[in-house]
């Protein structure tokens, strides 16, 4: 086995840059384990790595096969993985420093720092939705130290990191007010969250339910969102934002989700048990990843995209 079925691009660019066709097997090291993919997931910045837009910080080496969320099983052992047996079930957030090894492909090498055991009862398509996602969503509310009575304002709720942030923020004991188009109000309700419709007099409708202001505010969709946040925030609030670096100058914090095995294994564990659901929105081919790609550039998808490999 020395060539697999993968989507590459040898340039930056549009979906149309995205090519399916043959590529070498990954090689495995040391720490790291062979997964075969069964479902990976699209995510925003999948294309906004794509377009370039992330080329001041970090290093491609063309072709680049993307994706960083994985669904699979373990087929191949580096020299020192105990953690993991061939035949064992994973999921993964599969980034590593630079843009080349991603996980549209039939095989993705893996270090063990970057998975967990994929939660029993969830298909791959359900699994494959929870690591970038997810870890964002853990890690922004881990970030502000959102727990019992706080009330959080989640931007853009009813996306793929929005979904998670509300259900983890509910099962941390908090309030959640969440940003949506209107046809995703009673879905937001379903989660838990108490809707919003996002744009002009935002302001006056979270003040609105929340006349003391909001504890914690999560950017979940950059665009200049966080600029409201001193007309909503309490005294003190703490504030993440994962798209606008102007939520520094507002005394908030830009995160850059990290793997994390132990965060991982603590959203599958929920996930498991019923706390955590995964809403799959599409599912496409790996033959298809470009209309999947130009799916998610639309927006205003209500959770995950999924891409399938057979």
């Amino acid at each position: 086995m020395s060539t697999m079925k993968a989507v590459s691009y040898r340039a930056y660019g549009g979906p149309e840059v995205l090519e399916y066709g043959e590529r070498p097997v990954p090689k495995v090291g040391p720490d790291s384990v062979l997964v075969q993919v069964k479902a990976a997931a699209v995510n925003p910045v999948d294309w906004k790595v794509r377009a370039g837009y992330l080329d001041p910080m970090m290093d491609a080496v063309f072709p680049v096969v993307p994706g960083w969320d994985v669904a699979g099983v373990v087929v191949g052992l580096g020299a020192d993985t105990p953690e993991y047996q061939v035949g064992d079930e994973v999921i993964g957030y599969v980034r590593e420093d630079f843009l080349s090894r991603g996980t549209f492909a039939e095989y993705v090498a893996a270090p063990v720092r970057t998975l967990a055991r994929k939660p029993a009862g969830l298909t791959f398509e359900q699994a494959a939705g929870i690591p970038l996602a997810g870890l964002t969503a853990y890690q922004a509310l881990k970030a502000t130290g959102t727990g019992e009575g706080d009330t959080v304002l989640v931007h853009a709720a009813a996306g793929g990191v929005g979904t998670m942030a509300v259900q983890l923020a509910r099962h941390l004991g908090a309030r959640v007010i969440g940003t949506a188009s209107e046809g995703n109000h009673e879905f937001l309700r379903s989660l838990g969250a108490e809707p919003v419709t996002y744009g002009d007099g935002l302001a006056g409708r979270v003040r609105a339910l929340a006349p003391e202001g909001v504890d914690v505010v999560l950017d979940l969709v950059g665009g200049g969102a966080v600029k409201t946040s001193p007309d909503v925030a309490a005294p003190g609030a703490r504030l993440v934002s994962i798209a606008d670096p102007e939520v520094a100058s507002l005394g908030g914090r830009l995160l850059w989700v990290r793997p994390d095995s132990a965060d991982l294994a603590e959203l599958g564990r929920l996930a498991e048990t019923g706390v955590l659901r995964v809403e799959v929105a599409e599912v496409f081919p790996l033959s298809r990843a470009a209309d999947a790609h130009r799916l998610s550039e639309r927006g205003h998808v209500r959770g995950k995209i999924v891409v399938t490999v057979p």
